[in-house]
């Protein structure tokens, strides 16, 4: 099954797309991941978008569109993929639409007020990725206990120390929300005019979410 997880910073792509990847038996790609590895081994690719991740903008669209295609010719791609963080424009749609055809598009939604103390709160593994946070937000019907790792700082999955994104600190946060607004959102139409698009409300942490999606996707 081919799918993409669409929605602001912080509704919880990443999160979710994680732990439905084992579940569905395909994998999880995340442009922004592959970006900050190249960064982090100082490849040329890392080189050319380091200033374009360190001020919360977006990668431009051929460079991602290259990492894209060669990431799903892969053979654990065969029998699908979730896409979390792509596609960003609707140029990247377009293009993405050239290379495969998708089954489902996700538009995740979640207020601003939530998205910002989720994502300041935000703990990440710096070895694996693996997604962490501190917050403990109870809002009306929106329940989100923190997802903490079993030992303070240390990743449950690796051993790898957790750290804070320079992208998820308040005033990064704020601009990539503007972005997602102005670049992003237009998604949604293109998608709803392709009869692809499923909203999905986030109103909880992965153990309420999980189950929900996979009945929006026809796999419960």
């Amino acid at each position: 099954m081919k799918l993409v997880f669409l929605g602001p910073p912080g509704s919880g792509k990443g999160t979710y797309a994680s732990r439905l990847s084992p579940l569905l038996s395909i994998p999880h790609i995340s442009t922004g991941d592959i970006f900050r590895d190249n960064m982090a081994r100082k490849t040329p690719l890392g080189k050319k978008v380091e200033k374009y991740l360190k001020r919360g903008g977006l990668v431009p669209d051929d460079i991602v569109i290259e990492v894209v295609k060669e990431r799903i010719s892969q053979k654990d791609c065969r029998n699908g993929f979730i896409f979390d963080g792509f596609p960003r424009t609707a140029e990247q749609a377009i293009a993405l639409d050239r290379i495969t055809k998708l089954d489902m598009v996700l538009n995740l939604n979640l207020s601003e007020d939530i998205i910002i103390k989720k994502m300041s709160a935000r703990r990440v593994c710096g070895k694996c990725g693996q997604i962490y946070n501190i917050a403990d937000i109870r809002l009306g019907k929106f329940r989100f206990p923190p997802i903490l790792p079993k030992k303070e700082g240390a990743c449950d999955k690796c051993g790898g120390k957790l750290m804070q994104r320079k992208d998820d600190t308040i005033g990064v946060i704020k601009d990539r929300l503007e972005v997602y607004k102005k670049q992003t959102k237009p998604l949604i139409d293109y998608y709803k005019k392709k009869s692809i698009l499923r909203d999905v409300n986030v109103i909880g942490p992965p153990e309420v979410m999980v189950p929900i999606i996979l009945k929006t996707i026809g796999k419960q």
